[in-house]
């Protein structure tokens, strides 16, 4: 084997290293083909090109890979690559207490059988039991069923 080939088999080596480090981590299979790779090129340098190669070849092949794994591995590399933002958001709850059965309010647009409708200052998606009700209806909270809110016109 010549040169090239030794010098292509580290050079995909590091890259697979560098994948398995910085985008993939914990898959571990990247970061063994990266280290195969890594071992057959220091292995075909000792056997092709001499010791004296080989042992520059294994030395450059270490400082690299430490070198990667270093940088890739600090604190500051990986904030740039993880999600550290923090979702302190909540979904609506149509199960929540706060609308009760018997509670009244007004459709903001027709129910066909399903629209919204406004409680106090709490708008809410509602349906009906399958009849139409057109938008400033007043209707009742019958009941919460599967996390709808199903309603009848009020009396």
């Amino acid at each position: 084997m010549d040169w090239i080939t030794i010098a292509l088999l580290l050079l995909f080596g590091l890259l697979f290293l560098v994948a398995e480090v910085l985008f993939i981590p914990g898959t571990t299979l990247v970061g063994l083909v990266g280290f195969a790779l890594l071992a057959a090129g220091i292995w075909f340098g000792y056997r092709d090109l001499g010791s004296s190669a080989g042992h520059i070849t294994l030395i450059t092949a270490v400082v690299l890979a430490g070198v990667i794994i270093y940088i890739g591995l600090r604190p500051k590399n990986l904030h740039k690559f993880a999600l550290t933002d923090v979702n302190n958001s909540s979904v609506r709850d149509a199960r929540r207490p706060d609308i009760e059965p018997g509670t009244v309010g007004r459709t903001l647009s027709a129910l066909r059988p399903a629209g919204t409708a406004l409680f106090e200052d709490d708008r809410r998606e509602v349906v009906t039991r399958g009849e139409f009700l057109a938008a400033g209806t007043v209707v009742r909270v019958l009941g919460i069923e599967q996390n709808r809110i199903v309603v009848e016109r009020a009396a």
